[in-house]
């Protein structure tokens, strides 16, 4: 069963740590089946409360699941394994559209704004307040003219960061999380690396489907995490209709925790439609990656007051504080109008329809409202991406972002210009079978 590894250990700690071990050694494979417990028990000559011990710690770290009659094995993704490990690598002299990256071309150049924030006359201290007062303010504005109340905010390194420590504020291991699928592939390896469970909530071009929000929710998910805008990776966007049908079902359920990510702010013309507000606890999450740059790692974060202050509470004890230069830096951005959201949101809007365009000639669909991904379903995803490699075109398999839905290729459109988009286009109709579903389960 586990080819040339051997578990040791006698304790519950020491069996864990050296499985956990094996996984990031690649001495255990993703999807590779552990022993039963008391299999296990017997061969180390332990209890079998000892082995379970060890499989719910494994399980916690989300190192492993349980596939009820199949057993425990090594998750798909699991939370130890190189990340490196699932990447599609670029041929020499291929294109890369798969990273996800933002195009270079439309992140403004940082240089004036770091010269600014490092011109403040007095250094940023220990027991300073963690937020700048001047980013706390304009970040207020700039939210409450969306219709996000700003009451209480905190600034977290990214919006994975701020999911991550709002996720950990309310919820223990073993709590079920609904999450959009496709969906973002960094929040569906964090969930089960806190511990946490998944439950899929499929969705449409404008947001996940209020009844499949209902049956995750029936089926015990105490919170939901949704994107606002250029869902990653069908580029999806909520609607004013959507959002009202899907307060609708959180008011039946006041007590979900509700975590929105606008990392779409600055990349998309569209609206933001905000759940916020719709349940007693919730955050809203927006982050300056996509249209400043991913290295600039900040997000402002959002939310009820208990909430927030818990966030902040948490990390007072960690990093501190996000840095004031990068709080500043931002803000000089943002008052200097470094980013035109209308140009940018053009920008990938053109590449973006003329790639559906071309994939439409051909008889491919593919969907992509808003942002700078394109989802295309396929039948089945390895042939594809393989074929697309040996002809120079990197994209991203869809299991990176599913669960329960159906196969699906992710291109992220910044490097495409019109020719590029041609080609691209000939490519997949040679290498997929058309495949056009009205929704993405």
């Amino acid at each position: 069963m586990l080819g040339e590894y051997r578990i040791t250990g006698r304790g519950a700690a020491e069996i864990a740590a050296g499985i956990e071990r094996a996984v990031g050694a690649g001495e255990l494979a993703p999807g590779q089946p552990l022993p039963p417990l008391r299999e296990l028990a017997s061969t180390l000559g332990v209890n079998p409360n000892t082995v379970a011990a060890a499989y719910r710690t494994l399980r916690d770290r989300g190192v492993v699941e349980t596939a009820g009659r199949r057993g425990t094995r090594v998750r798909h993704r699991p939370a130890t394994a190189p990340r490196e490990s699932a990447r599609v690598e670029v041929p020499p002299d291929g294109v890369d559209l798969a990273a996800g990256n933002p195009d270079p071309a439309l992140l403004p150049p940082l240089g004036e704004a770091f010269a600014a924030a490092a011109a403040a006359p007095e250094p940023v201290l220990y027991g300073a307040p963690d937020i700048d007062p001047g980013f706390e303010a304009l970040a207020r504005e700039m939210l409450a003219a969306d219709g996000v109340p700003a009451d209480a905010l905190a600034v977290t390194s990214g919006s994975l960061d701020a999911i991550e420590r709002v996720l950990a504020a309310h919820l223990r291991p073993g709590d079920r999380v609904a999450v959009e699928d496709p969906g973002w592939g960094s929040l569906l390896d964090l969930v089960p690396a806190l511990g946490l469970r998944p439950v899929p909530v499929a969705l449409d071009d404008e947001g996940p489907l209020p009844a499949a929000l209902e049956e995750a929710l029936d089926q015990g998910a105490r919170a939901l995490v949704l994107t606002a805008r250029a869902q990653n990776p069908t580029g999806a966007a909520v609607t004013a209709e959507r959002a009202a049908l899907l307060r609708e079902v959180l008011a039946a359920r006041p007590e979900t925790l509700l975590v929105e990510d606008d990392h779409g702010h600055g990349i998309v013309d569209l609206p933001l439609h905000p759940l916020s507000g719709a349940t007693r606890h919730w955050a809203l999450a927006r982050s300056a990656a996509k249209a400043y740059g991913p290295d600039l790692r900040l997000a402002v974060l959002a939310g009820d007051a208990v909430t927030v202050d818990r966030v902040r509470g948490r990390q007072r004890l960690g990093p501190g504080w996000v840095s004031h230069l990068l709080q500043r830096a931002l803000v000089h951005l943002w008052r200097t109008d470094a980013v035109d959201p209308g140009a940018v949101a053009a920008s990938y809007g053109r590449r973006r329809a003329r790639l559906l365009e071309e994939l439409a000639a051909r008889g491919v669909t593919g969907r992509g409202r808003s942002g700078m991904n394109v989802w295309i379903p396929v039948a089945e995803e390895t042939g594809p991406v393989a074929r697309l490699l040996r002809e120079g075109w990197a994209v991203a398999p869809g299991a990176r972002f599913r669960l329960a839905s159906a196969p699906g290729l992710r291109v992220t459109v910044s490097p495409l210009d019109d020719g590029a988009a041609r080609r691209l286009a000939e490519a997949v109709a040679a290498a997929v079978r058309p495949a056009s579903p009205r929704r993405y389960e």
